[in-house]
Formats: C-alpha cells, sequence, structure tokens
C-alpha cells in the first residue's frame, strides 16, 4: 500500500516562530521607513511653511500625489519601474523607500500645523530677547509645536505600521505575508489570524502607552 501524502499539517511551534520572525521584519521597515519619513516630513513641513514659491509649485503637488495615491498601487509601480531606471531593488529596499516617501507626506502637514500652532507674538518675543531665526526654531518653535502635534505623529505613525502590510504584495515576508502563507498549508485561519493579530498589538500598543505617558508628562 502506497504511502498517503499529506499535503497540509497542522499549526506547530516552529510556525509560531516564523510569524515571530515575520513580526519582527515588520517592526523593522517601519521603524526604518518611520524614522527617516518624519525626518523628512518635518524638513518639508518646514518648507511648506516658509511659504516659498518653488516649494508650493514643486513640492506640495508631490506630496499631495503620495497623500491621494493609494499606497499599494505606489508600491506595485516602484517596484516594477525601478529596474527600468537602472535600480535593482529587493522588496525589502523598495518597501521601505516608498513607506518612507509616504510617511514624510503625511508627516509634512503634521509638522507645518506644528509650526503654525506657535503663535507669531511668541516668536517675535523671542527674535526680541536676542535669538536667531534658528535659536527660535530650536527653543521656541520645535518644543511647543512638537508638543501640539504629537499625538496626531502619534496616529501617523501607528497607521504606517499597519499598511506596511502592503509590502506583502512585493514578496517581503512580514506578518501578513507570514499569515497568508501559514494559512494556505495549515487551513487553520482563525487561529494564525488571532495569533498575527496578537503580534500587531503587541507592536502598536507599547507605542500608543507610552505616547500617552510622555503626554501627562507633559501636562504637567
Amino acid at each position: 500500500m502506497e504511502p498517503t501524502v499529506q499535503f497540509f499539517s497542522g499549526f506547530n511551534a516552529h510556525d509560531f516562530v516564523f510569524l515571530a520572525e515575520a513580526a519582527w521584519r515588520t517592526l523593522l521597515i517601519s521603524a526604518l521607513s518611520i524614522a527617516l519619513g518624519s525626518f523628512l516630513g518635518g524638513l518639508f513641513g518646514w518648507i511648506l511653511y516658509e511659504g516659498k514659491i518653488w516649494a508650493t509649485v514643486l513640492l506640495a503637488p508631490v506630496l499631495d500625489a503620495f497623500r491621494s495615491v493609494p499606497l499599494i498601487i505606489q508600491l506595485v509601480l516602484f517596484y516594477n519601474f525601478a529596474p527600468i531606471i537602472g535600480l535593482n531593488l529587493d522588496p525589502f529596499a523598495s518597501g521601505a523607500a516608498i513607506l518612507t516617501i509616504y510617511t514624510a507626506a503625511l508627516v509634512a502637514n503634521v509638522a507645518r500645523g506644528g509650526i503654525e500652532a506657535v503663535g507669531e507674538p511668541m516668536r517675535r518675543a523671542a527674535r526680541s530677547l536676542g535669538m536667531s531665526y534658528w535659536q527660535d526654531l530650536r527653543y521656541i518653535v520645535f518644543p511647543i509645536g512638537g508638543r501640539a502635534v504629537f499625538p496626531s505623529w502619534v496616529g501617523v505613525a501607528l497607521g504606517v505600521m499597519k499598511d506596511s502590510a502592503l509590502v506583502s504584495v512585493l514578496g517581503y515576508v512580514e506578518l501578513l505575508k507570514a499569515s497568508q502563507i501559514l494559512i494556505t498549508r495549515t487551513q487553520e485561519p482563525f487561529l494564525i489570524l488571532t495569533f498575527a493579530g496578537a503580534f500587531y498589538f503587541a507592536l502598536s500598543y507599547p507605542i500608543s502607552l507610552y505616547a500617552e505617558k510622555l503626554e501627562k508628562r507633559w501636562a504637567q
């Protein structure tokens, strides 16, 4: 009698490790994109606030495009277009590049709002005390404006972390892609998606909790 070939197998400890590794990859691409995107977004927000004509004409429409076009379309287009211009990027690099620009586009408006949140009388007072323009930004605008828009930035960061699941369309094995692979093999979608949801919660909740503590400390 010929042995039976088994195509599907149950969920086991190795699968849990596989999901944990995928969660780490999700955290890695998210942290890199959020860090770089926040830096660029702050720079872009400052440029937009200054209101230079070239910034309004060139930069603002580009940022609007990245905010308006669905992220999955941006990922697929860039991944397929990059080799044409000589950029042979793997799924991680392509996903991180688009997520970074997407984050920067979202943070730019947040950063501009933070600068605008600092009233002109306060800035004039700083200048009257002998502060330079850059000292005004460093000691007055950034601390006060940053606190004003910090909750909005946290929302952007958490949103980008969840949106990183879309990088799976490029073949990058993050948490959602790993879940799809295991569901196909084990046929246990409820169990695997429960674990995946728990991992997403474990990644997101500490950020929310720490942000809440910072807001309470600043309010004192």
